[in-house]
């Protein structure tokens, strides 16, 4: 998949999955489904390093993870989050910003907002740099925002929304993640575009939809968000796997003769 395949499944009514990833193994064994496009998310810092919020996360993080997933997974598309305020200085330094992961192993780069944003998003792409617009919920605005809330609820605000969704498709965005807002402004969103998006949170009517690795696979019980399925339990097997290696250990049991280098 390329970035123009983005435009073609919209055109042709086909859903596009993508699946938030932060390294090697786990991108490697989405190399081996029919993901459509993989999102090394900012979110690294909460869900691989711990952090509150996604705030923390540095370009250094950012470049780290997005060359372990392009080594993981070559075949896939693969957008990079560019971190917070690494856009926002001059057009130098957040040109750099995005050339760093380009040249990390993204095939573009995700950038949260319009207001501000649109000058450096039509630079962007007329250098050659493919960018990805986010709008609604967006992370890195947490507290300007208030906390982690629906976005659009409003009639001001969803025209606002609508309107930087227009902006953002006109800077020469992709593709746009609508995030955490009310499902028919979404349809209406979706609509009103040429480009598609793709939901979290965001209902059924986008051009795709987006979710964590680790919340798809049930491996992050904490994280229970009204948007999140847990497509399966691996928290269980995965316990039960170490524990059993734990005895395996503690009895004698591990490791035998066949686990053994000899003379």
């Amino acid at each position: 998949m390329n970035r123009l395949d983005f435009h073609l499944k919209k055109a042709s009514n086909e859903k596009i999955c993508m699946i938030t990833c932060y390294d090697y193994t786990s991108a490697f064994l989405l190399s081996q489904t029919e993901v459509d496009c993989i999102l090394v998310g900012d979110s690294a810092a909460m869900v691989m390093h711990g952090f509150k919020d996604t705030l923390s996360a540095t370009l250094p993080m950012m470049r780290m993870h997005t060359a372990a997933v392009s080594r993981g997974a070559s075949n896939k598309f693969i957008v990079s989050d560019m971190p917070f305020l690494s856009y926002r200085k001059s057009q130098t330094v957040s040109v750099n910003a995005a050339l760093t992961l380009m040249q990390a192993g993204a095939n573009a780069v995700k950038l949260e907002g319009a207001l501000g944003n649109v000058k450096l998003i039509r630079h962007l792409v007329e250098s050659g740099v493919p960018v990805m617009g986010h709008l609604g919920l967006t992370p890195q605005f947490v507290h300007q925002l208030g906390g982690y809330k629906v976005q659009g609820k409003t009639d001001s605000s969803a025209k606002q929304l609508q309107e930087q969704a227009l902006a953002l498709e006109e800077a020469g965005c992709f593709a746009l993640v609508l995030e955490c807002i009310p499902k028919l402004l979404a349809k209406t969103i979706t609509q009103s575009l040429t480009i598609p998006t793709i939901g979290i949170g965001a209902g059924p009517h986008t051009s795709g939809q987006v979710l964590v690795y680790q919340d798809v696979l049930g491996l992050n019980v904490q994280f229970t968000p009204k948007f999140v399925k847990k497509f399966a339990s691996l928290h269980i097997p995965h316990g039960q796997g170490v524990n059993a290696y734990i005895q395996a250990v503690k009895c004698g049991e591990f490791p035998q003769h066949e686990h053994c280098y000899h003379d």
